[in-house]
C-alpha cells in the first residue's frame, strides 16, 4: 500500500473515530494531494508535500512565538514521515561506502549520501558529520 493510499484508508478511520484534530491535518493533505498535476502520487513526492506543511506550519509558529514540539498539527503530520536515520547510522554507511579520497573536499560526498538516506537524513546533520571527518 502506498503512502497516498494509507493516508486516504486513514481519514476514513479518523472520521469513524471523530477525531476532529486528526481528520482535519489528513484533509489538509489530502487537499495538497489533489493540487498536484498527477492524481497518484509516490512516496517520496507524498513526503515532500508532508515536509512542505510541516515546513509552512513551522513558519506560523515561529511568528507566534509557538514551539513546533507542542502542535498536534505538526506530530500528525511527523507520523507519516520516515523515521530519521541517526548519526550512528550515517557515520556508519559513510565508512563503509564512501572513499573520502575520491573528493577533492570532504563536501563533495554530501550527494551520494544524501541520495543513500533519501528523505531520511537531515542535510545540516550530513554537512556537520562530513566536516568533521
Amino acid at each position: 500500500m502506498s503512502l497516498q493510499e494509507q493516508i486516504r484508508n486513514d481519514l476514513k478511520v479518523s472520521m469513524k473515530a471523530k477525531t476532529t484534530a486528526r481528520t482535519g491535518a489528513i484533509r489538509i493533505i489530502i487537499g495538497e494531494f489533489q493540487r498536484q498535476p498527477k492524481k497518484e502520487l509516490t512516496d517520496p513526492e507524498v513526503i515532500a508535500i508532508i515536509r512542505k506543511l510541516i515546513k509552512s506550519e513551522t513558519e506560523l509558529l515561529a511568528v507566534s512565538n509557538t514551539k513546533p514540539e507542542e502542535s498536534e498539527y505538526i506530530a500528525i503530520l511527523d507520523a507519516y514521515l520516515p523515521q530519521q536515520a541517526t548519526e550512528a547510522e550515517i557515520k556508519a554507511w559513510i565508512a563503509a561506502h564512501i572513499d573520502m579520497s575520491t573528493f577533492k573536499n570532504s563536501m563533495q560526498a554530501m550527494k551520494p549520501i544524501m541520495e543513500q538516506f533519501a528523505g531520511r537524513a537531515d542535510g545540516n546533520l550530513v554537512k556537520s558529520i562530513l566536516q568533521n571527518l
